[in-house]
């Protein structure tokens, strides 16, 4: 399996990530397991699939998740069912209410009529490029956790931030976002301890700080390239800050001295003078 190749953290990874985002993606596609999963997902849905094969069926289950970013849903058997019948109700409002993005594309893609799910050829070719990208991503994160979460930032903020969408309907969907809340939460510099405050209290806060920090009046202001910019280098800039400190800590730098050699009575004054 193709891994992504990140050979440096913070902003200059970020930047390599992108400039070769494209090259390593069709490279990871081009693999023998993303082949096998998407060659599965056309086999399967070749014909109406019934909602409760789709639900036994763990690897179309697995595939058509990760394909709406919901990779490690598939054991949520029976709320994903919850989904697709609800979905089918022209009359219900959990969608609605549940306000997850991303549940809301997969029950529409996969909307079940007379209990069987089926798509069109356009559809699957569809799913299964999504299906490609969503996995390379996740990969990425394996490489490094950041750059996940930036590549996530960048394709979901469009969403959330929505046209038409009031400014307090923005940030409660930043709020619910994990990736979008992460990124936001690290490059304002937000303690993540704002999560003990009132949701309300919450929103607030963060739409104080990107008003100061980047100075948008207006929270769809947020999608706009410069913007998104900003925060992704902003968020990779103040976590090599945190890295620094941490690595700059009394005991990390005991750690260093000793490695380079202080001797035995060096190394005991070192200690002394850090009591």
């Amino acid at each position: 399996m193709f891994q992504p190749v990140i050979p440096l953290t913070g902003n200059t990874g970020w930047k390599f990530l992108e400039a070769t985002y494209d090259r390593q993606l069709e490279s990871y596609t081009e693999s023998a397991q993303v082949r096998l999963d998407q060659d599965y997902l056309a086999e399967k849905f070749s014909k109406p699939v019934a909602v409760e094969d789709f639900l036994k069926d763990s690897r179309l289950l697995r595939i058509s998740l990760t394909s709406f970013d919901l990779g490690g849903e598939e054991w949520k058997r029976g709320f994903i069912n919850k989904v697709l019948t609800e979905v089918a109700d022209p009359e219900s409002t959990f969608l609605t209410r549940l306000n997850n993005p991303n549940y809301t594309a997969f029950a529409n893609a996969m909307k079940p009529v007379d209990g069987k799910i089926t798509l069109a050829p356009a559809a699957i070719s569809a799913i299964s490029a999504d299906f490609a990208t969503q996995s390379f991503e996740a990969a990425v994160g394996e490489v490094d956790d950041n750059m996940r979460i930036s590549l996530n930032f960048k394709s979901d903020i469009d969403g959330i931030v929505g046209n038409g969408s009031s400014d307090t309907a923005v940030l409660y969907r930043i709020l619910a976002n994990v990736p979008v809340r992460t990124l936001l939460e690290g490059a304002l510099n937000i303690p993540s301890q704002v999560t003990n405050l009132t949701i309300e209290r919450q929103a607030d806060i963060f739409k104080e700080r990107l008003q100061s920090v980047f100075g948008i009046n207006k929270m769809s202001e947020l999608a706009s390239p410069e913007i998104v910019d900003k925060a992704i280098q902003r968020f990779h800039l103040m976590e090599s800050i945190k890295e620094g400190a941490a690595n700059y800590s009394p005991a990390s730098a005991a750690l260093t001295l000793l490695s380079n050699g202080l001797g035995s009575q060096g190394s005991q004054n070192l200690f002394l003078s850090l009591l």
